[in-house]
C-alpha cells in the first residue's frame, strides 16, 4: 500500500495597489450581506479537522480539491468582483471552518452577526468542516452581479447567504426558525483570548496578559481627532523657492529605519544623506554640513538590551565625535529627531543637548516583550519644532520597541517636565485618558509618556515611528476621508517650513 503524501504550494504575487485589498474586516458603514462560496460543493468532510482533534479524533475523509479549474477560476473571480467593487471584505473558510471564519470577521470589525444554517443540512459538518471556501461580503445591491459572476463558474448552486450583520452585538445562528445559538460577541471573543491569554501569562509578565484579556470587552479601538488639516503643506512655500536642505539620516550597525525616514524627509522638501557611524567616525561625513539630523530606529546591534546605550557611548567615549555631536546640538539653526533605538541614544546623550536635563532613559517594556502594534498618541502642547501646530491631536501611530518604558533618574522628573511643557507625547485612550493600562500603553511608561522635547524645541525625541506612517496607505486603519498624505508628514513639513 501506498503511504499518501501531502503537497504544500505557497505562491506569491505583487501587489499593484494595497488600497485595492481585501481583508477579513466587515463594512459595517454599508453592512452588506455575507455569503459562502463552497469550493467544497456541498461535501461537510470533517476529517482532520480542528473539531475532531477537540475530540481526540483524526477522521479518515478529509478534505481535499474537487476541481482545480474552478479553484483556478474562483481566484480570478474574486479578483474580478473586487476591481468592481462589487464586494467588500473577504475571508478564506480558515482552520476551525465556516463558524471560525464567520466569528473572525466579527471579532475584526467588533460587531454581532445573524448567521443562518442551511435547510436540510447537519448544522454541526456545515459550520465546522474545512473544505476550500471562502467568505465574502457582497456589496449592497450588488448581489444579482456576484451571483451571476459564481454561476458562470458553475458554481451557482454552492452560493450561500449565510450572514448579516448585527450592529447590536449579538451572535446568533439559526436553522429553519430553531435557534442553535445566541451569544454576544464580546463573550465569545474573551473566550477565544482565554487560550492566548493562558499561554502569554507564562510567557509574559501575567498582569500584562490580564489586563489585555480584560480590554477585550472594553477596547475602544483605533480612532482619529485632528487639530489640523494634514493637507495643509505648510512647507510649500519653502520648497517652491527650489532650495532643499540636507538631512542626515543617521544609522548605526542594525538600524533599519533610515529609508523610510529619508522618504519622509525627502517628500517634505529636504535632501536626505545617508550617513552611517562609521562615516562620522572616518571623516566622510561632518554634522556641521547639517541642518538636520535624523537618528533612525531598528535593531542597532541586533537590538541587544541597551543597544541605544551603545550607540550613544560611540559619541560620548570619542572625543572628536562628543565635540562634533555637542556643536550640532548647540547651533541655534539645527534641529534633531530621535525615534525608537534613536530615541534612545539621544536620551544618553542629554548631556550634550542643551535643555534636556531631565529627559528619561528608555528600558525594557513591561510587558517583556518585543510590542509591535499600531497605537493611540496625543501629541501634547510643547515647545517641539517638529510638532508645532498639532497640539491636542490623537491618532495612531507604529509602535514598534523593546525598551521602550520611560525611567527617570529623578523621581520628580516627569513632574518637572511636565510642568515645563516638555512633554511632547502620551499613549491614551480613546476617551483621552493617558494610557495606563497593556496594551493601550505599550510599554508602561508612566502617564503614558512616550515622547520629550528640549527646552527650546529644537530636538525632540520619541518612541513611535511617525516616518512608517506619513502616508495615509500606510496606515493599517484610517478614516476614509484621509487623502494620499497621512497626518504625520506635518511633521517634517514642519521642520522644513522651520528651516526655511
Amino acid at each position: 500500500m501506498i503511504a499518501p503524501v501531502s503537497l504544500i504550494v505557497s505562491g506569491f504575487a505583487p501587489v499593484g495597489d494595497a488600497r485595492a485589498t481585501l481583508t477579513p474586516l466587515p463594512d459595517t458603514r454599508r453592512p452588506g450581506p455575507l455569503w459562502l462560496v463552497d469550493l467544497g460543493e456541498g461535501l461537510c468532510r470533517l476529517g482532520g479537522s480542528a473539531l475532531a482533534q477537540v475530540f481526540g479524533e483524526g477522521g479518515d475523509n478529509p478534505p481535499d480539491v474537487i476541481s482545480p479549474e474552478r479553484l483556478r477560476g474562483f481566484f480570478g473571480v474574486i479578483q474580478h468582483l473586487k476591481a468592481r467593487s462589487l464586494i467588500t471584505a473577504y475571508h478564506d473558510r480558515s482552520d476551525g471552518g465556516l463558524i471560525v471564519t464567520l466569528l473572525e470577521m466579527a471579532f475584526a470589525g467588533r460587531c454581532g452577526l445573524e448567521i443562518t444554517v442551511p435547510d436540510g443540512v447537519d448544522p454541526v459538518a456545515w459550520l465546522f468542516n474545512e473544505e476550500l471556501g471562502a467568505v465574502v461580503q457582497v456589496r449592497p445591491g450588488a448581489e444579482a452581479a456576484v451571483r451571476e459572476a459564481f454561476a458562470a463558474l458553475g458554481l451557482a448552486e454552492h452560493l450561500h447567504l449565510v450572514g448579516a450583520l448585527d450592529p447590536a452585538g449579538g451572535i446568533r445562528i439559526e436553522q429553519t426558525g430553531r435557534h442553535l445559538l445566541a451569544s454576544e460577541r464580546s463573550a465569545l471573543q474573551r473566550q477565544w483570548q482565554e487560550t492566548s491569554f493562558h499561554m502569554q501569562r507564562l510567557r509574559d509578565e501575567p498582569e500584562c496578559a490580564r489586563e489585555e484579556l480584560e480590554r477585550v470587552v472594553a477596547d475602544g479601538g483605533l480612532l482619529a481627532d485632528l487639530r489640523f488639516d494634514p493637507d495643509d503643506d505648510v512647507a510649500a512655500p519653502c520648497i517652491a523657492g527650489g532650495n532643499r536642505p540636507r538631512v542626515a539620516i543617521l544609522r548605526e550597525q542594525g538600524v533599519n529605519g533610515q529609508v523610510e525616514m529619508a522618504a519622509a524627509f525627502e517628500r517634505a522638501g529636504f535632501d536626505p544623506v545617508d550617513v552611517h557611524m562609521t562615516d562620522l567616525l572616518a571623516g566622510r561625513q561632518d554634522l556641521s554640513r547639517f541642518r538636520g539630523l535624523a537618528a533612525c530606529g531598528g535593531f542597532s546591534y541586533g537590538d541587544v538590551l541597551g543597544a541605544g546605550g551603545g550607540w550613544a557611548k560611540t559619541i560620548l567615549f570619542n572625543s572628536a565625535l562628543r565635540d562634533q555631536f555637542q556643536a550640532f546640538f548647540e547651533r541655534a539653526d539645527s534641529f534633531a529627531l530621535g525615534v525608537c533605538n534613536g530615541c534612545q541614544m539621544l536620551s544618553h546623550l542629554a548631556p550634550l543637548i542643551p535643555g534636556t536635563e531631565h529627559w528619561p532613559r528608555f528600558v525594557r517594556n513591561r510587558s517583556e516583550q518585543f510590542e509591535a502594534r499600531f497605537s493611540l498618541v496625543r501629541i501634547e502642547d510643547s515647545p517641539s519644532l517638529l510638532l508645532s501646530g498639532m497640539a491636542g491631536s490623537v491618532l495612531p501611530v507604529v509602535v514598534s520597541h523593546g525598551e521602550g518604558r520611560a525611567r527617570f533618574a529623578d523621581p520628580n522628573g516627569l513632574e518637572v517636565l511636565q510642568a515645563r511643557g516638555q512633554v511632547a507625547l502620551r499613549y491614551v485612550e480613546t476617551d483621552g485618558a493617558p494610557a495606563q493600562a497593556y496594551p493601550a500603553n505599550p510599554n508602561g511608561s508612566p502617564a503614558g509618556v512616550t515622547g520629550f522635547a528640549s527646552a527650546d524645541g529644537r530636538v525632540t525625541v520619541m518612541m513611535p515611528h511617525p516616518e512608517r506612517v506619513f502616508r495615509t496607505v500606510q496606515n493599517s486603519w484610517h478614516p476614509a476621508e484621509w487623502g494620499e498624505d497621512g497626518p504625520w508628514l506635518r511633521l517634517f513639513r514642519n521642520a522644513r517650513a522651520w528651516v526655511g
